[in-house]
């Protein structure tokens, strides 16, 4: 089947270009993004609602086991990209997909548990303080989930956070069907509500502002996984607002190998619970990666789950830097290496059939995400 071969190329190396010049900078990759459509929709029943909600998950299967595994197949690939959609109503949808991989055209495309510890040695988190950095972007791209997540603006209406945080693999968590999505905003002195500050207003702490979440979209990879071997590979999350947040958000992006990264990095911001009311920045080295996972020792604490792993890097068409979320932190993992035990925080990566998945997800447009 000539869509399944060409499907086993997207997932065995994406075309990446590198500058050639000796003055290097790093740069975003072009990618050949396929297509993903909604085929058929099937109304399910309403959930129940009975999952205790996680702040991170714990998976045996590391580097090796995930490289060992075999490639999925099409129809495989087909039905762990196939999602759920809960509103608000409580009403929940399941919808197939159909993968399609488009010839090059003009428009830029190319072809056993311990204790739940996350940090390594030296505590090297930053606690962003002050208005000027919270309200500020990156920084400012970051939402809380009621839940007890982080969430990352990506659209004017959408927020990507980690399945799990939502899904425990079998149900859906206690409070998804009222979500909320928290924003950090001044709390002025005087009591009063404007958006201006002035000299006699000054902020005297930050408080949240919440907004409800109107749809969820979770693929069906999680909901079957179960955050077993291939679920892991699928724990993330889009949510939909019930109206536009009004800030700057940051572009998804199909995340490049480890080597193209600005110093081999990641960086992201979240809601440590250990740090209550504190926006937690951090960035690290990545350790190893598999196709849909990033193996990091980022410094992190249950509740930064759902935080938007982004970098920033050159951008050719338009002649400057852009960061770009690349992938969802999905939390700690415990790892058997050869009967020596080892830590890793994961990240799921934005792989192209991801970046097609959720594109749409927020255009409604295929032919607005032919480019990663």
């Amino acid at each position: 089947m000539a869509a399944l071969s060409t499907l086993i190329l997207l997932l065995c190396a994406a075309k990446d270009v590198m500058p050639s010049s000796s003055h290097w900078k790093p740069t975003w990759p072009s990618y050949r993004v396929p297509v993903i459509l909604p085929q058929s929709t099937l109304h399910l029943d309403k959930p129940q609602f009975d999952a205790e909600a996680r702040l991170e998950v714990i998976s045996p299967c590391g580097p090796a086991c995930h490289k060992s595994s075999p490639l999925p197949t099409y129809e495989e690939v087909k039905n762990y990209l196939s999602y759920e959609t809960l509103y608000a109503n409580g009403s929940l949808t399941e919808t197939e997909v159909g993968i399609y991989i488009l010839s090059s055209s003009g428009d830029g495309s190319q072809g056993k548990s311990r204790t739940k510890r996350q940090i390594y040695g030296y505590d090297s988190r930053f606690s962003i303080f002050g208005k000027d950095f919270l309200l500020n972007y990156p920084f400012s791209t970051s939402v809380k989930l009621s839940t007890g997540c982080t969430g990352t603006l990506v659209a004017e209406k959408h927020v990507l956070t980690a399945a799990h945080c939502i899904h425990d693999g079998k149900s859906y968590v206690k409070g998804a069907q009222k979500l909320r999505v928290g924003f950090l905003k001044p709390k002025l002195k005087d009591g009063s509500k404007g958006a201006n500050i002035t000299n006699s207003a000054m902020p005297e702490k930050m408080k949240f502002q919440w907004i409800r979440v109107k749809r969820t979209h979770v693929p069906k990879g999680w909901i079957k996984g179960n955050a077993n071997d291939i679920g892991m590979d699928y724990d993330y999350a889009l949510l939909e607002l019930k109206k536009p947040h009004k800030r700057k958000f940051m572009k998804i992006g199909v995340s490049p190998p480890a080597r193209h990264l600005p110093g081999g990095r990641i960086h992201f911001s979240g809601y440590d619970n250990d740090r209550p009311g504190n926006l937690v920045y951090r960035f690290c080295d990545v350790k190893d990666e598999t196709y849909d996972l990033l193996y990091q020792q980022c410094d992190a604490q249950p509740g930064a789950s759902g935080s938007g792993v982004y970098v920033r890097m050159w951008k050719r068409q338009n002649h400057k830097w852009e960061r770009k979320i690349i992938g969802i932190f999905s939390g700690h993992q415990w790892v058997d290496m050869n009967g020596t035990p080892q830590d890793f925080n994961v990240a799921v990566r934005i792989t192209p059939l991801k970046y097609a998945q959720i594109c749409y997800w927020i255009k409604g447009n295929y032919l607005d995400c032919r480019e990663g």
